[in-house]
């Protein structure tokens, strides 16, 4: 066999090459200790680093990319082995080790709680609590779900409601919800043990969703976003909330109103709240609204966290998508927006403020509560 699990790769103490097959960016922000880079799909040209006279490690994000790699160089004379669930693994391993140590643990978790109100005071937490001020997102007497899907922005909403919950002057309770919607085993121990390290006492429930959005072949993640929702919404219910949190972001507000002018041929945006639909007496709110996605990056490689990105069976694979969501409408608008902020940083600023600003005296139609209106109906009441 060629697969050898992280435990096996340091109990190898012969000489050893270790090759990180993921992209550069990442590679970069953490890899396994002493190992090299070399994209996996330029390993091609990269042949002559690859050594015959040592065992060869492979590193790649799940393991998947890694093994096919690995059974092909096997039959061509090379000692190579792919790691077993590959940079989760080395992941899941750092974390176990950090939580050992309680006295370790436990300081950390307050420098984490420290770097918020100190460090990122300016960039996320005052941005937080505008937010919370601005759009009157908490009221007394409020039990808001707070739900946590594992990655960087959901972990970091949860240790800002907790500094609220100390330092604000609201009274309202909060519930840390977590749903698993069917997790592969290393990423929903991941999400546990961020949870530990950041002192989130975590209420989970298990659902099927990745099971029955598995056969949807025209929108899986549109489908998976809806009943995410729903079951958070109808278990936030039961736990007796009237609200639920969610880890929206300003970059995820401005790609939402460019996508919809861009796909949908429509001006709207991302609301900072809103009422349910179909959960009566439920609202949605979106705390992290003002944040910037940059700050929340630097906050968690600041404190060295390590979170989930998008973990569902459709893009956890490396072979196609490095474990992300490259290759979709959102990432081709998160580029063009990128490349429009490096000519002009405004930009940004100026298409979130843009649905701030509509003066329905200058567009042809817009619909209200289901309701569409033209111009021409109110045209000639003007002389």
């Amino acid at each position: 066999m060629c697969i050898r699990t992280i435990e096996e790769l340091q109990e190898d103490t012969r000489e050893k090459q270790i090759i990180d097959i993921r992209d550069a960016a990442d590679f970069e922000k953490e890899t396994y200790p002493g190992a090299v880079n070399i994209y996996w799909e330029e390993l091609a040209v990269h042949m002559d680093e690859i050594r015959k006279d040592c065992p060869v490690y492979l590193l790649c994000y799940t393991g998947q990319k890694s093994e096919e790699i690995a059974e092909e160089l096997t039959e061509q004379g090379y000692e190579i082995y792919s790691i077993k669930n590959g940079y989760r693994a080395w992941l899941k391993m750092k974390l176990s080790k950090m939580m050992a140590d309680h006295n370790a643990a436990e300081q950390r978790t307050k420098d984490i709680e420290r770097s918020i109100i100190k460090k990122f005071r300016k960039p996320i937490w005052r941005r937080f609590t505008k937010a919370i001020r601005e759009y009157e997102l908490v009221q007394d007497g409020d039990k808001i779900a707070v739900c946590i899907s594992g990655g960087k922005d959901s972990m970091l909403m949860a240790k800002l409601f907790q500094e609220l919950s100390r330092h604000g002057k609201k009274n309202f309770e909060v519930v840390f919800l977590v749903m698993n919607p069917g997790y592969n085993e290393i990423n929903y121990q991941t999400i546990k043990d961020n949870a530990q390290i950041l002192n989130v006492p975590i209420t989970v429930f298990e659902s099927d969703i990745f099971n029955i959005v598995a056969s949807e072949e025209q929108s899986p993640c549109y489908l998976c976003a809806r009943m995410r929702r729903g079951y958070l919404y109808s278990k936030a219910k039961e736990l007796g909330c009237n609200k639920i949190a969610l880890g929206h972001h300003y970059d995820d507000v401005i790609e939402t109103i460019l996508m919809g002018m861009l796909y949908g041929a429509q001006v709207q945006t991302m609301m900072p709240k809103l009422h349910s639909t179909n959960f009566e007496g439920m609202e949605l709110i979106r705390p992290l609204y003002l944040i910037r996605e940059a700050d929340i990056i630097h906050w968690a490689n600041y404190n060295d966290l390590h979170f989930i990105q998008c973990a569902c069976r459709f893009t956890e694979h490396c072979a196609s998508c490095g474990g992300t969501e490259k290759g979709s409408k959102r990432a081709e608008i998160k580029e063009l927006i990128h490349e429009l902020a490096q000519k002009d940083p405004v930009i940004e600023y100026n298409i979130f403020r843009s649905v701030e600003n509509v003066n329905l005296n200058t567009v042809i139609g817009y619909k209200q509560d289901g309701v569409r209106h033209n111009f021409l109906d109110t045209y000639d009441d003007v002389k």
